[in-house]
């Protein structure tokens, strides 16, 4: 695995964690139980997604460089 890939699947991991953390605080407030399920299904669902926006952000800008030069 290259050093680019690694730092991509790291932030994924704690922007979906962070986002996971952030609803369950969301939820707690509102006087709701703490869910496991909801927890993971927050963080799986959300990292994957930060991590393709990256991806193709960075790709896309890869590309405008390239045809800039």
């Amino acid at each position: 695995m290259n050093k680019k890939l690694r730092n991509l699947l790291k932030t994924s991991l704690i922007n979906g964690l962070l986002y996971a953390v952030i609803m369950a605080c969301f939820d707690y407030s509102d006087g709701l139980d703490f869910r496991i399920c909801r927890f993971l299904i927050n963080a799986m669902v959300i990292g994957p997604i930060t991590g393709l926006i990256i991806f193709y952000s960075i790709k896309k800008q890869g590309t405008q460089e390239k045809s800039n030069k």
